[in-house]
């Protein structure tokens, strides 16, 4: 008897792991909310509203002018990038690393995030990540059909995650740990103590660090985000990601670099080789003048006093909402509990998804579940501050009147 063949449905299960869902959903009520006639003011995505300097567009449109520009660039980044890139890591953290072997440049850091795993791992190979943790995190290691093994960071803790907790036969199986300081969705912050025993670990193991630092200008009440590559000897078991997109308003630009370690670099550099030809060579060109321009040490670039001076606003008019959240001491976000003069029942995949659509749907104002970034965020939301001063003294008074309810 003749058996009929199932056809496929043209959609890889793994696009389930992806973790972009709930932004998704988060859209879909952003819509409805709009529909009915709300005002939205948007504290979800991360994405910068100011634009950069009139300096670095300015060399952006020059830069398009150019018939030589249209060519395909190299895939490893322009030299000229490159070597501003390295100039710039060793000004800002005195580390000294090689613009040939050791720095690689990507369509912003997410880029890089996502084909790390394909590019160093194979296949039923493990990786430590954290969470709460960035959804990419997660997703990269399920398109590369890497395991994951959640560290859970805990509020008890500070947040910070506890490498002694970490299982020997974790360690034993790693192919790398997966970190962030400061963090997204929450602003961990660690000093080089910590760092120091992070990478004894890693050596003793035999795990890649992969350090995230998007946020390395978003640092507050005096705090500098530090470079793992500042502790002695980590380039041998490091690699860190960096990108133009917080630090200097160049979202849309789409340019990072990942720069250490130089296996991982190269492994890296070759999967990138085969799949993309490498950033628009204006938007490069751009960068660097974003770095030059930052190495100036004047501080105009310095984004850091924007977030700040809004972080500090907004988190004391929710308090006089009667929304006590604490103040990070770095990054565009806020990590915050569900409020405890909140009733709503929520929806039956959690409280954080309820007190979100509910927010959402009544007042126009968007936030993030905390459970879009991992099991550990169930009872939280992220929001961004990614708006004016105004419009947040708004968001803050309508969530006061959703509250008082």
């Amino acid at each position: 008897m003749k058996t009929t063949r199932i056809k496929p449905k043209w959609r890889a299960d793994k696009l389930e792991q992806l973790g972009s869902s709930i932004f998704a959903e988060v859209a879909e009520w952003r819509r409805e909310a709009a529909a009915a006639g709300k005002d939205i003011i948007d504290l979800g995505i991360g994405s910068p509203d100011r634009a950069p300097v009139p300096e670095v567009r300015r060399q952006l449109s020059q830069a398009v002018l150019k018939e030589s520009s249209y060519a395909y660039p190299a895939s490893r980044g322009s030299e000229a990038f490159r070597r501003q890139a390295a100039a710039w890591m060793n000004w800002r953290f005195g580390v000294a690393v090689d613009p040939g072997s050791e720095l690689v440049s990507l369509m912003g850091s997410q880029d890089g995030l996502a084909h790390l795993a394909l590019s160093i791992c194979n296949p039923g190979d493990l990786a430590i990540v954290p969470d709460p943790g960035y959804p990419i995190y997660a997703g990269s290691l399920a398109i590369a059909g890497v395991k994951a093994w959640p560290l859970p960071l805990l509020e008890k803790n500070g947040w910070v995650p506890d490498l002694d907790s970490i299982p020997e036969e974790i360690w034993r199986e790693a192919s790398f740990i997966l970190l962030a300081f400061p963090g997204n969705p929450i602003s961990v912050t660690v000093d080089l103590i910590y760092l120091e025993k992070l990478v004894k670990l890693a050596r003793k193991w035999e795990v890649l660090i992969v350090h995230d630092l998007a946020y390395s200008e978003m640092g507050f009440d005096g705090y500098q985000p530090l470079s793992i590559l500042q502790v002695p000897g980590a380039i041998d078991t490091a690699v860190e990601f960096h990108s133009f997109s917080k630090s200097f308003n160049m979202a849309g630009c789409r340019i990072g670099f990942l720069t250490g370690n130089r296996d991982a670099v190269g492994a890296l550099r070759e999967l990138k080789s085969n799949i993309d030809y490498g950033v628009f060579e204006p938007v490069q060109e751009a960068a660097v003048t974003a770095l030059e321009l930052a190495m100036k040490g004047d501080g105009q670039l310095s984004v850091a006093p924007l977030y700040e001076r809004r972080r500090d606003i907004f988190v004391e008019a929710l308090a006089s909402a009667g929304w006590l959240v604490p103040k990070p001491k770095a990054t565009m976000f806020i990590w915050a509990p569900l409020p405890k003069t909140y009733g709503g029942g929520g929806l039956s995949d959690g409280r954080s998804r309820g007190f979100a659509r509910e927010l959402l749907l009544e007042t126009g104002v968007a936030v993030i579940p905390g459970d879009a970034f991992g099991a550990q965020g169930a009872g939280y939301v992220r929001i961004a501050l990614v708006e004016e001063e105004a419009r947040l003294l708004e968001a803050a008074q309508r969530i006061g009147a959703f509250l008082r309810k």
